[in-house]
């Protein structure tokens, strides 16, 4: 018996969330979006019980940005369990360990069902070493005696709140899949980057004390704001890298327009789009290896040198996780403007690393992404095919149309995949408005893209039934 028929039982008793039986109106599906955005928001500002607040340090750090949630909320773990699930699952399906076929309806389901499994899985993996390992979520020992559970209660009471927190996710980002507009890991991705990319452009307070942009330019402008004469070197660093944020907002405009143009251009391969979603995944790998370097460092009373050394507030400054660590700011790597106290040949060695990790890393999640969304060079003639489309000059055939994509998919989707990594890591090093990271904007931009042209299509269909039934509807 294969482990198929081992695990059906299981896996088709997982709970899932009922898919429309009809076409779902386009009024509807925003009604369901809208909801689950304010259910979000809501449960973000939900605090863990017994937590001691002034105690607790956000273990997924600087990659919070695209991992959603909210530092000791309920959501702590954001979409992290997902996302990993979702790499397990593609490094299997990309090793062919499965043995499933996407288009088997018996096998959807058991797909289904083992990424709900293994999301359950990382929720223990990632919420355990949080709270009972290290300190990263300590209890509040006077809410532990008034209970009368204890320390060892208490943070069991902590890890179930969280627990809920990732299930409800989890069906979150399902409804939304279903019976909404787009999916609910971009909803909640643009959530978090659009509430930190406003902060720092409107915000009289802003991160730590400092104002946004437009208030800082204000103040500079009005002379209520002090600032060096920008021919000298101070005044011109402050305002490319300091207080005025000019490269900053340059880099995020940039950004801006490269996405949408990118985006926006037509290829010659018909039903083919290339996306920056699977960096979601080179990411959260990236954010992992951190997260087992700080659970090491807390739980090691000495940890070799080597494999890393970590500063009060719980950052590698030397080691492997060191130079694993992606750049995510100017003044990680800028040396001299006196961002780092790193050497410029152990900044150098990191940026390799973080630009080979992306570039690599980049590629081989976009071939994966190509073939399990369904668009690689066997889905598309498919597609082609039923949807009564021929290449000039060819027969209308699912092979020849098959071995005709063969000869442009792989290599657009590797160098795609590869492009947006470089693109991102540059974005991180130059910085971006809101301290959001360059990933974060590029994920947001795309997926807000994608999620305009859902609209539209949703439209169009709304506007013409005929198109509605061409559809499946």
């Amino acid at each position: 018996m294969g482990w198929k028929e081992a695990a059906e039982p299981v896996l088709t008793r997982m709970p899932a969330v009922r898919r429309p039986e009809g076409h779902v109106p386009f009024k509807r599906k925003l009604a369901w979006t809208a909801g689950i955005l304010v259910l979000y928001f809501f449960l973000t500002n939900i605090q863990l019980f017994g937590l001691d607040a002034g105690g607790s340090s956000d273990l997924f750090g600087r990659f919070r940005s695209i991992l959603a949630g909210s530092q000791g909320s309920i959501l702590q773990l954001g979409i992290g369990p997902i996302v990993t699930a979702s790499i397990v699952l593609q490094l299997l399906g990309g090793a062919n360990l499965l043995g499933l076929d996407t288009d088997d309806p018996r096998d959807q389901v058991l797909y289904q069902g083992l990424q709900k499994l293994l999301v359950v899985v990382m929720i223990c993996l990632t919420g355990l070493p949080m709270v009972f390992a290290g300190g990263f979520l300590p209890a509040d020992p006077v809410v532990g005696q008034a209970l009368g559970v204890g320390t060892t209660g208490l943070q069991s009471l902590i890890f179930l709140q969280i627990a809920v927190g990732g299930i409800l996710i989890l069906f979150m980002d399902e409804i939304v899949s279903k019976w909404g507009v787009g999916s609910g890991v971009g909803l909640f991705i643009i959530a978090g980057v659009s509430q930190s990319l406003v902060g720092g452009l409107f915000s009289w307070q802003g991160l730590g004390g400092t104002p946004g942009f437009f208030p800082t330019w204000f103040g500079i402008l009005t002379g209520s704001q002090s600032i060096a004469s920008p021919l000298t070197a101070e005044g011109l660093q402050q305002l490319l890298l300091g207080q005025g944020q000019l490269l900053a907002m340059l880099t995020t405009v940039a950004i801006f327009a490269i996405v949408v143009y990118a985006e926006s251009v037509l290829v010659e391969i018909p039903l083919i789009y290339a996306s920056v979603l699977p960096m979601i995944l080179v990411r959260a790998l990236q954010a992992n290896i951190q997260f087992l370097g700080r659970i090491l460092n807390s739980q090691l009373a000495s940890m070799p040198t080597w494999v890393g050394v970590y500063n009060s507030a719980g950052q590698p400054v030397n080691g492997l996780f060191y130079y694993l660590a992606p750049i995510q700011a100017p003044g990680d790597w800028m040396w001299f403007a006196a961002g780092t106290t790193a050497e410029p040949w152990q900044i150098g060695i990191r940026i390799a690393i973080d630009l080979t990790f992306m570039l690599i890393g980049g590629a081989i999640f976009a071939v994966f992404w190509v073939e399990t969304t369904g668009m690689g060079p066997e889905s598309t003639a498919k597609q082609i095919q039923n949807s009564g489309m021929q290449i000039p000059g060819f027969r209308r055939n699912p092979q020849v149309i098959e071995k005709v994509m063969e000869r442009y998919i792989p290599q657009v989707t590797v160098i795609g995949g590869a492009l947006v990594g470089l693109l991102a890591v540059l974005a991180n090093m130059l910085g971006t408005v809101g301290a959001v990271s360059g990933t974060g904007l590029l994920l947001t931009v795309s997926i807000t893209y994608k999620l305009y042209e859902e609209i539209a299509e949703e439209q169009l269909m709304e506007m013409h039934p005929m198109m509605r039934q061409m559809f499946g509807g």
